[in-house]
């Protein structure tokens, strides 16, 4: 007879929160690790075992012991677990088994039933059974740090014990470690999410024109498509780095001359045009109006795109309300849709919002925000709260000192915020000396709210732009190689081409 190979020793191994290494022991290993695999009643089991061996098996083992004892085979290892502990917790699973007399009650609760032996067979975790098997032994359920949480959830549940029954130190431990899975768990999906298109090329199947929105989607969504989606990505970042050059230069002295401003209005309206191309094209391409509208990078696209067009519609009607009123002389209106237009053209600043749609770093720096918008909010409250604290005292302190800038609370506030962000411009400085201690005592408080977030919103940022960078890497590499290919396909024909005799001729 062919030797039969080891039987897995778990079915379901339990794996430590980021340790990638394999948790599938030898026999001989468990039995050192697991000190309640020495037992006695714990003995190996072998599925393929010859039915012949049965009746040595019952030479050796007494009949009467068996009669009170449950024989149970969980992933391969053999447990005995006496019936009148097992009848002390009648809602578990075992318990269940060794209460019922209904044979068919009892071949529901297990996967098998070996009937030569009387075992009753279960596919689940002996690793983690041990641990059940304590627990029947001693009442109270053991969780090790090295076990997967969710897994040990998982079989605890199956074999219907519940958390109660373990120590509070490791109830609260085993909680600590699932609440930290679950946030990590969370976080990478929201990441993969982030790192994916807002929509997939499979989603134009079968619509109006599906081929052409697909094509036209991956040229302005997936800049590592082709070279013309990358080509068309870097010219979207140029045209915004030029429209915020232009708006700046138009504030200057020198540049508000007639030919100037001729020069910065055409270069705007190029500018306009691209961005407006730009946004009917992803408007096209989109598979839902609705999710078009509802993504956060389209309204940057739009508003970059709106003040442009408000400001000609403004123009047009500061033209005509000018040559309505000119015998009137009101200009009263007039001077108050320039300060509308103003506030329009100055909207154009959010242009610069657009490259982190191309921008790993801005990517990141956003998705860390949404991640820990708690402590950035906790942070804003301890600021607040030391502005209002600090302010009155150093009013409380200073007004009473002739020519003191410290005359109310609020005109205290920003000497406080100023103070809290250890700035210090030195335009508001206090007198005496109890107003300096309160200085004193202001700035070291701020010294220490400062620090206080700043690892964990480094450490995650860090990790965000680390993996948006390496996918960004891989795309890019895949680009590349594609490019490549090109370029030796090419050489090839070239090649060819050379090599024919007709080539010459």
């Amino acid at each position: 007879m062919r030797p039969q190979r080891a039987r897995r020793a778990s079915l379901a191994a339990s794996l430590k929160i980021g340790d990638h290494r394999g948790r599938c022991r030898s026999p001989e290993e468990e039995e050192s690790y697991i000190p309640f695999a020495q037992d006695s009643l714990v003995r190996q089991w072998n599925s393929m075992q010859n039915v012949a061996d049965g009746s040595q098996e019952k030479s050796q083992t007494p009949i009467q012991r068996n009669k009170y004892l449950l024989n149970i085979n969980v992933g391969g290892k053999l447990f005995q677990i006496a019936y009148k502990v097992l009848a002390q917790y009648p809602i578990t699973r075992l318990g269940k088994l060794a209460l019922y007399t209904d044979p068919v009650k009892k071949l529901q609760l297990c996967d098998d039933y070996l009937v030569q032996k009387n075992e009753y067979f279960f596919d689940r975790d002996p690793s983690i059974f041990h641990y059940i098997f304590h627990f029947y032994r001693s009442g109270v359920l053991w969780v090790m740090d090295e076990m997967c949480p969710s897994n040990f959830v998982e079989e605890i549940e199956y074999w219907g014990i519940h958390l109660k029954y373990s120590q509070r130190c490791c109830r609260i431990l085993l909680e600590e470690k699932r609440d930290e899975l679950s946030e990590y768990l969370k976080i990478e999906k929201e990441l993969e999410a982030e790192l994916e298109p807002l929509e997939s090329g499979t989603q134009f199947d079968g619509k109006f024109l599906g081929r052409f929105r697909k094509m036209v989607w991956n040229l302005v969504e997936n800049p590592y498509s082709s070279v013309p989606a990358k080509i068309i990505a870097v010219m979207s970042s140029f045209f915004v780095l030029i429209s915020i050059v232009g708006m700046t230069l138009s504030t200057v002295e020198e540049m508000k001359n007639k030919t100037a401003k001729m020069w910065m209005e055409q270069m705007e309206m190029i500018c306009a045009i691209f961005f407006t191309s730009e946004y009917l094209m992803r408007l096209i391409s989109s598979s839902s109006f609705r999710n078009f509208l509802r993504a956060a990078f389209n309204a940057i696209d739009l508003v970059a795109i709106l003040p442009f067009y408000i400001q000609i519609l403004f123009e047009n009607l500061d033209d005509g309300e000018m040559q309505y009123h000119e015998e009137l002389h009101k200009v009263e209106n007039v001077s108050k849709l320039g300060k509308v237009l103003k506030l329009i053209k100055l909207m154009r600043i959010f242009r610069i919002l657009k490259l982190a749609r191309h921008s790993t770093g801005l990517r990141a720096f956003s998705f860390t925000m949404r991640q820990c918008y708690q402590q950035v909010c906790c942070l804003l409250l301890f600021i607040a709260m030391g502005v209002f604290t600090f302010s009155a005292l150093i009013h409380s302190v200073e007004h009473d000192v002739p020519g003191t800038d410290f005359t109310s609370i609020p005109c205290a506030w920003w000497w406080a915020a100023v103070s809290l962000s250890t700035v210090g411009y030195g335009d508001t400085v206090p007198d005496t000396i109890l107003g300096r201690m309160v200085a004193f005592v202001c700035i070291s408080f701020g010294i220490i709210l400062n620090g206080m977030p700043i690892s964990i919103l480094y450490n995650k940022f860090s990790d965000y732009y680390a993996k948006l960078k390496a996918h960004e890497m891989s795309q890019s590499l895949q680009l590349s190689r594609r490019i490549q290919l090109k370029q030796r396909v090419l050489r090839k024909f070239s090649e060819c081409w050379r090599a024919d005799p007709r080539y010459y001729r």
